[in-house]
């Protein structure tokens, strides 16, 4: 997956839109709720790697973290409720876009 499959699939998430809420960066996204403006995602480049800033179930989050190398605790967000994905060729694009859903739900 790359940066525009995930924002273009955000987006078939019912009533959402795609943010650039960082000033003077504009290559970071959040993916946000249009009646709450609450994010559900945040894609970011931290050193040339593709994070995606997902919020999980905090007991799910271990067993995520555990499971994949690519699921690390969240960068520079709340590391009980969100997990960063870095997203790569090793990903598993079905399980990113459950996590996306998930995420979407938990923030609704």
């Amino acid at each position: 997956m790359n940066k525009e499959e995930i924002i273009e699939y955000c987006l078939t998430l019912e009533n959402t839109f795609k943010d650039c809420p960082f000033p003077d960066d504009f290559e970071s996204v959040t993916m946000k709720h249009c009646k709450n403006k609450k994010w559900f995602a945040l894609i970011m480049n931290v050193n040339n790697k593709l994070y995606l800033n997902v919020k999980t179930d905090p007991n799910y989050s271990d067993i995520l973290r555990n499971t994949y190398d690519y699921i690390i605790p969240a960068y520079h967000m709340n590391k009980e409720h969100w997990n960063t994905i870095i997203v790569d060729e090793k990903v598993d694009k079905t399980l990113v876009k459950e996590m996306i859903e998930q995420s979407y739900q938990l923030t609704k």
